[in-house]
């Protein structure tokens, strides 16, 4: 865990440095943005390799704005905290939702997020079934995203080349409500032998908000 959370800030902070280098370059973009009026599609590489899971992104992009769909399935993300400490998995059938967001440059731009998020909770070594679930709740989260989608054969004469996409995504999601009361539960833990209590978890690294995803796919259409 402690290895795949280093790994996640390295390319973080080469990320936030991607950004930085692009920001000053939007005064020198055309007035009509690069991939402008286009439809993408991207699987996220993250959930695969960290939480065993599958995620697939619809985007569309004008002139100056940008609107996405995203759903998650299947998704086991690593635990810590109090959920480890009381043998509990996470196991999120789905996660979902939409976002809207402002094109800064041709690639980079900042989205506005609200999700929803289903859980259920089981002891670590137990077959994942109804007979055996803990809990199952739902969490709501607002949020911010800023996102760098680099096209890598963009100056290349072959169209169909110029739609290979990657974009690379730093967010911060926010519980704002959640179906338990008090957004947190208590009950009996057949490890521990006693009555324990846990809260909402976050959706993001490590019971955080903060969410880093490498996604790949396609841009319909070319530049």
């Amino acid at each position: 865990m402690k290895k795949i959370i280093l790994i996640i800030l390295v390319l973080m902070m080469n990320f936030i440095n991607a950004t930085a280098q692009e920001m000053p370059k939007q005064k020198n973009e055309k007035e009509d943005f690069l991939y402008s009026n286009k439809f993408s599609i991207l699987f996220g590489m993250l959930q695969p390799i960290v939480a065993n899971g599958f995620n697939v992104e619809l985007n569309y992009t004008t002139k100056r704005m940008i609107f996405d769909y995203s759903h998650g399935v299947s998704l086991k993300p690593p635990v810590v905290g109090a959920f480890k400490d009381q043998n509990i998995v996470l196991n999120i059938p789905y996660t979902t939702g939409f976002g809207i967001g402002y094109r800064i440059s041709s690639f980079l731009d900042i989205r506005f997020e609200p999700k929803l998020h289903s859980f259920e909770l089981y002891y670590k070594d137990d077959t994942q079934n109804d007979a055996n679930k803990v809990k199952d709740f739902k969490t709501m989260t607002l949020g911010i995203g800023l996102y760098y989608r680099w096209m890598p054969f963009r100056n290349s004469d072959n169209k169909f080349l110029q739609g290979i996409t990657t974009s690379t995504s730093l967010r911060y999601w926010q519980n704002v409500g959640t179906t338990l009361s008090n957004d947190e539960f208590s009950y009996f833990n057949k490890t521990s032998n006693k009555i324990e209590t846990l809260k909402a978890p976050n959706i993001g690294i490590a019971n955080s908000p903060i969410i880093f995803n490498i996604a790949i796919g396609y841009t319909f259409g070319g530049k």
